[in-house]
């Protein structure tokens, strides 16, 4: 089967591709014959977790890769323990290439943190799925998982029932105007700033902060007597105001005073293929507030820049099947665009907020306590955010290829935008 045109964007990046999702637990280790087997259970008869990427059968400039159908995958190959804890198992999982001669993805199970918090670290290549695909495949295994678990793949009866896994047929796709379609073409190639790079040499780096969550709650009914913020707008406006505090005024960055975009990676799944696994994704890009003089200002800015993520949305939805046909038709074009995209002056910076709605969650009796999410390390020049609220736990993940410290300088900068917000009359 060919892979998708958003697929296959994400093969020919020439990076790693490799993002993932930490779920933390309270309770005792893992019994690594037990959690084999759940995952043999819920995800054996997923065909998404079974399949390897074929190399094109031509010259890579006329050809597309493949999905093959694997065999059932091994548990035991898959679900391995290791003896980092989650920090330094995170740390070298960015950029880490996955075996490409098996499904990839592997569920980890690091070293205990001292406090006894245990954890599962989900790895797969953004190719196979995204996101929103890793948090069903969790929501799946657990305990009290509102998802059927599939079984194993066998001939189909001649009228087979829905399953949550399986999309059911969807309303047509929505019609939008020619000009927002060119509105947006020109909106998402527009040139923008880039990170300076002060050594001249990048480094990929990551950091993991724990948020206040008194802070968040503060800051999420900002600004006062208004609607209150999402969690993508906090986000947005808290690295709009912690880049300049980690690298000085635009005016001395690369491109002087061109603005310095924001990708919001936005989910297209409707209700009717919600559980849908692969990629169902687009990214919206938005000029972040440099300039304003306040976290409430910037906060502001970026509401208002948010406000027209629906329609956008659905600006993009409609334009998807003109791209995938362009993409099968030319796979070179594939490669040249996916290639463009991960320019520092394209996609800058990544931020990506979402939160965890199943509480309270289990997993072989452990609670869940958290989520953390792995950003796909991108090219010299950027930083990817990531923020995930479980109940009262917000964690914030920072992914740079800048300097050899940047992602830690990033999320305090960010922790104290919030702060301020917080705290703002």
């Amino acid at each position: 089967m060919r892979l998708s045109g958003l697929d296959e964007g994400f093969v020919r990046t020439g990076l790693s591709g490799t993002i993932g999702t930490a779920a933390l637990f309270t309770g005792e280790p893992f019994d690594l014959a037990e959690l084999r087997s759940r995952v043999g259970e819920r995800w054996g008869g997923l065909d998404r977790m079974r399949q390897v990427l074929e190399a094109p059968r031509g010259p890579a400039a006329l050809s597309g890769h493949r999905w093959a159908a694997g065999r059932p995958f091994d548990p035991a190959a898959h679900v391995v323990a290791c003896e980092q804890e989650l920090r330094p198992l995170l740390s070298a999982s960015v950029g880490r290439r996955l075996r490409p001669d098996r499904p990839l993805w592997q569920l980890l199970a690091p070293k205990p943190a001292p406090n006894g918090e245990q954890a599962l670290v989900l790895l797969a290549h953004h190719a196979l799925i995204d996101g929103s695909s890793m948090a069903t495949l969790l929501r799946l295994l657990m305990d009290d998982s509102k998802l059927a678990a599939p079984r194993a793949s066998v001939p189909p009866p001649a009228a087979p029932s829905p399953s949550p896994l399986i999309p059911t047929p969807r309303p047509e796709r929505p019609r939008v105007r020619p000009a927002a379609l060119f509105r947006e073409c020109r909106d998402s190639n527009a040139l923008g700033q880039r990170l300076p790079l002060a050594s001249g040499e990048a480094h990929p780096s990551l950091a993991v902060t724990r948020l206040d969550p008194d802070v968040m709650r503060s800051a999420r009914r900002r600004p006062a007597g208004g609607r209150g913020a999402t969690l993508n707008e906090l986000l947005l406006g808290a690295v709009a105001g912690a880049l300049p505090t980690c690298y000085g005024t635009t005016s001395s960055w690369p491109r002087g005073r061109a603005p310095l975009y924001a990708t919001v990676p936005v989910d297209l799944r409707d209700r009717y293929e919600a559980q849908q696994l692969g990629n169902l994704i687009t990214a919206v890009r938005i000029p972040l507030p440099l300039g304003a003089d306040s976290a409430a200002g910037r906060l502001h800015t970026c509401q208002n820049l948010m406000a027209d993520l629906h329609q956008r949305r659905q600006t993009h939805h409609a334009a998807l099947p003109v791209l995938e046909g362009a993409a099968r038709a030319v796979p070179w074009l594939t490669a040249a665009l996916a290639k463009r995209m991960i320019r520092p002056e394209v996609t800058t910076a990544v931020c990506t907020a979402f939160k965890w709605r199943d509480n309270p969650s289990h997993l072989l009796g452990r609670r869940l306590s958290g989520v953390v999410s792995l950003p796909a390390l991108s090219s010299p020049g950027t930083t990817s955010l990531s923020l995930v609220q479980t109940a009262d736990a917000y964690l914030l993940t920072v992914v740079s290829h800048l300097g050899p410290d940047d992602s830690g300088l990033i999320a305090d900068a960010v922790a104290e935008e919030l702060a301020a917000l917080a705290s703002a009359a």
